[in-house]
């Protein structure tokens, strides 16, 4: 199959006009893509309606037969660049498309998925204006087959072992989650392209190693909730995933005591007596532990800054600048 290539110039940032926020950090956002005509043109639209003045966008097209090409051609001229050629997966095509950018801001958005209005402003200004954080992800917000939001999920206190210990609530949602290029060159430079499912996840998991993560008390990106989501179809098959890379992680990290944990817990569910009574209290603890302060304060907007939230009810405000 032929490649396509279209890159006017070499990271060259997306411009817009009528914005003077340059100082805003430049964000380096890809969409991969693979027949997906449906939904592609709101992605893209989602994603340039932000305005976002320093902007390194790409799309990585798999090589697409349905006509989702000729819809990237459509906006070509405002993007930084795209290419359709076969890929071995999603997460071999966003490695393809980072490799393409320069932006000290990342994130990826699928082409399924889209951007809450202002969500890239959220982004740009809490970086700039936070030099400590390293990435952030904001509430989870999921949207209809149609694109209209549908939930948005309260504000979740992570930290790195509430992470790998949450079970089915452990998810942080990749559309609303971006984070500093040095994070991401510590961990690695590579979203896991061996694997077909759970990369985020398996990516969340070295970030963890590096650095805490800041919940954004705001809207950035959703999930589409679309009969055709991989994560979806089979999500009992996808936790199992999660859970065997988390109990790897935690192995490495707590092995005595998580082994022990283990041993409990397996003699505890042959005992019908007591096995709802613990896994009630664990279900229980979890809520509890993802609703209790974190070690990662919240960050969030309160009159005209930045403010974060954490434990013992320490405040530090950060002035919101809009304008540069």
């Amino acid at each position: 199959m032929t490649t396509l290539t279209t890159e006017t110039q070499k990271n060259r940032p997306v411009t817009n006009r009528g914005s003077d926020a340059a100082p805003l950090p430049r964000i380096a956002l890809v969409t991969p893509v693979y027949n997906s005509a449906k939904y592609i043109e709101q992605t893209i639209t989602s994603v340039l309606g932000q305005r976002y003045p320093n902007l390194d966008y790409f799309i990585i097209d798999g090589g697409s037969t349905d006509g989702t090409v000729d819809i990237i051609r459509k906006y070509e001229s405002q993007i930084s660049g795209w290419i359709s050629e076969p890929d071995r997966g999603m997460y071999d095509a966003i490695n393809k498309g980072f490799a393409r950018t320069s932006g000290e801001i990342m994130g990826w958005i699928s082409a399924t998925d889209k951007l809450q209005p202002g969500g890239l402003i959220v982004v740009g200004s809490v970086f700039r204006d936070l030099p400590e954080v390293e990435w952030i992800t904001g509430r989870r917000t999921v949207y209809s087959d149609e694109g209209m939001t549908i939930r948005i999920d309260p504000v979740m206190h992570w930290s790195r072992l509430r992470f790998l210990i949450g079970g089915s609530k452990r998810h942080i949602q990749q559309e609303s989650t971006y984070w500093r290029r040095n994070l991401w060159e510590k961990a690695g430079s590579h979203v896991d392209a061996s694997r077909r499912a759970a990369g985020d996840f398996e990516l969340w998991v070295r970030y963890f190693r590096h650095a805490p993560l800041y919940s954004v008390d705001a809207l950035i990106g959703g999930f589409r909730d679309h009969p055709d989501s991989g994560s979806l179809i089979d999500l009992a098959k996808f936790d199992a995933l999660c859970d065997e890379i988390a109990e790897t992680e935690l192995q490495d990290r707590w092995g005595q005591w998580f082994r022990t944990f283990e041993t409990i817990d397996s003699y505890i569910r042959r005992i019908p007596k007591v096995r709802a009574v613990w896994y009630k209290g664990k279900s229980l603890t979890l809520r509890l532990l993802y609703s209790m302060p974190g070690p990662a304060p919240i960050i969030e907007p309160r009159g005209g800054q930045w403010r974060t939230r954490g434990v013992f009810g320490r405040k530090a405000e950060h002035p919101i600048r809009e304008d540069g």
